[in-house]
């Protein structure tokens, strides 16, 4: 579904770039759920950004079914860690916003917002606002907004990085159940271990900036997993070895440009 080829991205002029991202190549088939993991900064969130087609590669090129990405599409929707709700809208009206930007009937708009309110618990809070609901709540919100839209690929940028653990592990369990309902391509980026291999049918583990691919780790656990079985503590031992490298090599990099300042 997803093929990205020779992708770079670099920031500021010529004389001072910055490379973020260099030499990307990865394919992603339909109905995968794929997690980005790597160290702070190795452009894991630049890389799901340029897939949104928010902001354009330096070079190469990503297409999605063929059509190559140059700017946001229907086919994508965003789910982004600090919510991005509407605070003066309702919870239902946050929902069917995409959709009345699609100037999509009232009654067609209702329906589909009730349906997905209903799939993600939240029915009896339709008529709430943003600041009416725990973080977990407002996460499950954003989710049911991204979903509304009907996209082919559900991208998502640390959904979950700033809720307690208890909610956090709650919220992977929806979101696979959404995942398995509605048969979407899920592209994640976590800094937890031990949430891509929850979540995940493979891993991209990326290098310290640039951020390059240094692995992909096929998750071949069935579902449900349980993150203590010897299968998934193996994973979490060959994921943290790959992922330690670059943590340690980022570091250095953090390191060495204070010291030049």
């Amino acid at each position: 579904m997803v093929v990205i080829e020779a992708l770079d991205k670099s920031y500021g002029s010529s004389d001072s770039a910055l490379l973020a991202l260099s030499d990307i190549d990865l394919t992603i088939e339909e109905g995968q759920f794929v997690s980005l993991l790597g160290p702070s900064g190795c452009g894991k969130s630049t890389l799901l950004k340029i897939i949104a087609g928010l902001i354009p590669a330096s070079a190469g090129r990503i297409t999605i079914d063929g059509k190559v990405v140059d700017g946001p599409g229907p086919e994508r929707a965003v789910v982004f860690q600090d919510y991005a709700l509407f605070p003066w809208m309702t919870v239902q009206d946050n929902v069917e916003f995409g959709l009345e930007a699609r100037a999509v009937p009232a009654e067609e708009r209702r329906a589909a917002s009730a349906e997905l309110l209903r799939v993600v618990g939240l029915s009896d809070f339709a008529q709430k606002f943003p600041h009416q609901l725990s973080g977990g709540m407002k996460q499950r919100v954003s989710i049911a907004r991204a979903l509304a839209v009907k996209p082919s690929l559900l991208l998502m940028d640390e959904p979950f990085g700033a809720l307690d653990a208890q909610t956090r592990q709650g919220l992977q369990d929806e979101l696979l159940r959404i995942w398995r309902v509605y048969k979407k391509t899920v592209v994640f980026v976590t800094h937890s271990i031990e949430e891509a291999i929850y979540l995940s049918d493979r891993i991209v583990v990326m290098t310290a900036r640039p951020g390059r691919i240094k692995a992909v780790i096929d998750v071949d656990e069935e579902r449900p997993r349980d993150p203590t079985s010897a299968g998934m503590s193996a994973l979490h031992r060959e994921v943290r070895a790959v992922l330690s490298e670059e943590i340690t090599r980022a570091a250095a990099l953090e390191h060495d440009m204070m010291v030049a300042r």
